[in-house]
Parts: structure tokens; C-alpha cells; sequence
């Protein structure tokens, strides 16, 4: 039964039992339905008011129950992700309508107040909130740039049932502490692989190029992959294990895509497969820190390989991001910008020798300030001038909004991440 049935029913039940209506006029009183004409528009409204209350129930219904997928009744699986979404071009960063404290946030925030930012960003939810999105994204890359879990669930639950949509799924971003920031590895160009749909025995080799690349940072680019084998799952394993060992800033494009892959060729019970499969699951939810699903997971190879279920161990220097929509290299931007940076820009004027477009991802970028935001633009700007073509890839909110704010324009363009 539809969700607003129950008010079709209502109003035809009293169509029925009302029809005609009561003769409630005085007596000599013309009749206001007694022409044929009357009666056929009363009809009209009343079908145009059930046509429209089915369109809400549909579209309401659409977006309460677009959920994950239950699991079956047959061979027990593991619980099924979220589908990836098709990653082309991502749409430009849209400057929203003037709103001080959107602004005077993202300007908190870079100055290193982000309790500052946090209040003003809270108190403008039952305003500004109640129809632009922004000041929730906002939030979010905020608590997940600061490692709160517990208060991202609880303003995501909150987006969720304003907008009636899916909640956002904890993701953090990699901030850089100052007890760990000087081990990091600084910026630089990343050594990239991108999967093709297949991968078998035959990733040994270009997982090796990139295991030995002497580049600070090393992306996985999963978005194009939909099939794996037990030998290409076990390479796989053995190259994430090694890179997560070594402690490699790891970057994960389209993981959700390769866990979606993967979860259909698990079988709860079934020990006679090779446990490859299962072990890279593991090791991808481990990297990307969902341990629910880590820990419900293990349980599952547990039960399948009669074996102790491995434990969560936090992932250090890992960052997601989405797949890329072309294949060239990336400059990879640091965890925090901090004033004008003499060796970042220089390294940028080093990346951008021999290419016409410059592409700087910023997935783990978790802050940039005021200062270092003013001199990185005008650097890109020059290299704008120059006709180089210049993209900002995987921007966190609060950094997006500083550097639309600042003047970010057409030679330099802004794609903040998806939620």
C-alpha cells in the first residue's frame, strides 16, 4: 500500500458517501452544482488531486527506500556497498547565493579557529540551512578534517532526514598533527595507476613500477574496474599490505567501485575458495576506516575459514577520493598550506614544465590559510595567463569556499567533492 493511500482512500470514501452532497440550501435557492459543467470540474479537481498526491508518493517513496541492498535469502554475502556513482566530468564549484556566514566560516577555519567555525556554521543551520546545502558540507569536511565521528553522525542524521536523502558516509580527511606533521611526506607529483576493468596475475608488473617509484604519494585508481580473480585480489593485497607497512601517503580512488566488485564473489561458508578475495575486503575497508563493516566482514571470514578474525587497525596516511575522468598524472597538494610557501609553489612551476593542463588534487588537503590560499592562486593565475589550463580536484568545502571567496576565477577552476 502506498504511503499517502490511506488519504486517496479518505478522500474517495467521501466522495462516495458525500455524492450528492447534503441539501443544505435554503428552499428557492439556485443550486451552485446544478449545471453538468459544475459537476465535470469538480471531477477534474478531484482526479488532478490524486494525480498529484501519487507524483509525491512516488518521489517520496523513491528517496525514503533507495537504500543498500538487503542481504538475500539464499548463500549469505557480505553486506553490499553503495553502488558507485558513474564519474564523469564533475561539475565546477557553484558559487552559492551571498551569505556572510558562509564566508566568515571558511575564513575561521583557514585561520586555525575551527571551534570558531564549527559555532557559526551550527547556528546558521535553521536558517540558511533549511534550503542550501553548503553550511552542512561544510560541517561535515570540518568534523572529518578534525576526526569527529560522533558529531558527523549526528549532523549527518540530522541532513538526512531535512533533505530526505541517503547520509553521508564517514570519510576523514587526512590531517596532519603537528606530533606526525613532520614525518609526512610533502607535495609532489604522485605515482598513479589506473586499473583497467580487469585484474588478474597480470597487475604484478605495473604494481611493482608503482611499489618502486620514488614518489612521496601513490594513487589507486579503482573506478573503471568490474572484475577481479583470486590471483589479481592476492597481487593486490600483497602491494596495499606493503605500501600501508612502508607508511606511503595512499590515495584510493574508487574504492567503493572495487568493493562492490569484490563483495559478489563471497560466499559465507564456503572455504574451499581462495581467501584472497575475502582478505582484500578486508584490507580495503581497514584502509578506507569503516570498521563496522571491517568488523562484521572479519566475522564472516571467520565463520568461512574457521580461523581468529583479524583486527582493526586505524589507517595513517590513506585519503579516498573519486575516480578520475582522464588518465593524466596529478600534482598532489599537502595536508595544510600555511603562508606562501616558497618550495610548494616552486614544485607546482616544476610539475606544470611540458603540460598544458595542470591538475591539483586535494584530496588530502585538510586546511590552507589565508595567506597560502592568496599566494597559491596568484601562482595558478600565472600559469592561467600562460594558457595552461588549471584544475583543483577533490576540494574540501571549507577550502573551496576560501578560494571562491578570494577570487578563484574562470583560469582556475574549483571541483569540490561529492556528498
Amino acid at each position: 500500500m502506498g504511503l499517502f493511500s490511506f488519504l486517496k482512500r479518505k478522500n474517495d470514501d467521501a466522495g462516495v458517501r458525500d455524492w450528492p452532497p447534503p441539501e443544505s440550501r435554503l428552499r428557492g435557492e439556485p443550486s451552485r452544482l446544478d449545471t453538468e459543467a459544475e459537476r465535470e470540474r469538480q471531477r477534474e479537481i478531484a482526479r488532478a488531486t490524486a494525480a498529484k498526491i501519487d507524483e509525491i508518493e512516488l518521489a517520496f517513496a523513491s528517496d525514503m527506500f533507495d537504500d543498500e541492498p538487503a542481504w538475500g535469502s539464499g548463500v549469505r554475502r557480505p553486506a553490499a556497498g553503495v553502488a558507485p556513482a558513474e564519474h564523469d566530468i564533475p561539475p565546477q564549484a557553484a558559487a552559492p547565493a551571498s551569505a556572510p556566514a558562509i564566508d566568515e566560516s571558511a575564513i575561521l577555519y583557514a585561520n586555525g579557529q575551527p571551534d570558531a567555525a564549527e559555532q557559526l556554521l551550527r547556528a546558521c543551520l535553521p536558517t540558511l540551512g533549511r534550503a542550501e546545502r553548503l553550511p552542512w558540507w561544510m560541517l561535515f569536511d570540518l568534523y572529518q578534517a578534525d576526526g569527529r565521528e560522533e558529531a558527523f553522525e549526528s549532523v549527518a542524521i540530522d541532513y538526512a532526514s531535512h533533505f530526505e536523502t541517503s547520509p553521508p558516509a564517514w570519510k576523514p580527511l587526512p590531517a596532519a598533527p603537528a606530533a606526525t606533521a613532520a614525518a609526512r611526506p610533502g607535495p609532489g607529483l604522485a605515482a598513479v595507476e589506473a586499473f583497467a576493468p580487469r585484474i588478474d596475475a597480470s597487475v604484478a608488473a605495473p604494481l611493482k613500477r608503482v611499489l618502486d617509484a620514488p614518489a612521496p604519494v601513490v594513487r589507486l585508481d579503482f573506478g573503471r574496474v568490474t572484475a577481479i580473480d583470486a590471483d589479481g585480489a592476492a597481487c593486490l593485497l600483497a602491494a596495499l599490505q606493503q605500501l600501508r607497512g612502508a607508511g606511503r601517503e595512499l590515495v584510493l580512488a574508487g574504492a567503493d567501485t572495487l568493493l562492490a566488485t569484490l563483495r559478489p564473489m563471497l560466499a559465507i561458508g564456503q572455504r574451499d575458495a581462495s581467501p584472497a578475495p575475502w582478505l582484500l575486503l578486508l584490507e580495503l575497508l581497514l584502509l578506507t576506516g569503516r570498521e563496522k563493516q571491517f568488523e562484521e566482514a572479519a566475522m564472516d571470514y571467520c565463520v568461512t575459514y574457521e580461523v581468529s578474525p583479524p583486527s582493526f587497525e586505524a589507517p595513517l596516511y590513506v585519503s579516498t577520493a573519486a575516480p578520475a575522468p582522464g588518465h593524466g598524472d596529478r600534482f598532489m597538494l599537502p595536508a595544510v598550506v600555511s603562508g606562501p610557501e616558497t618550495s610548494l609553489l616552486a614544485a607546482i612551476d616544476a610539475y606544470a614544465l611540458e603540460r598544458e593542463t595542470l591538475v591539483l588534487d586535494c584530496s588530502r588537503l585538510a586546511r590552507i590559510d589565508y595567506a597560502g590560499a592568496g599566494s597559491l592562486l596568484a601562482r595558478l593565475d600565472a600559469h592561467g595567463a600562460a594558457g595552461r589550463a588549471v584544475e583543483l580536484r577533490e576540494l574540501n568545502h571549507l577550502v573551496a569556499t576560501l578560494l571562491r571567496l578570494l577570487g578563484a576565477g574562470d583560469g582556475v577552476r574549483l571541483y569540490p567533492h561529492r556528498y
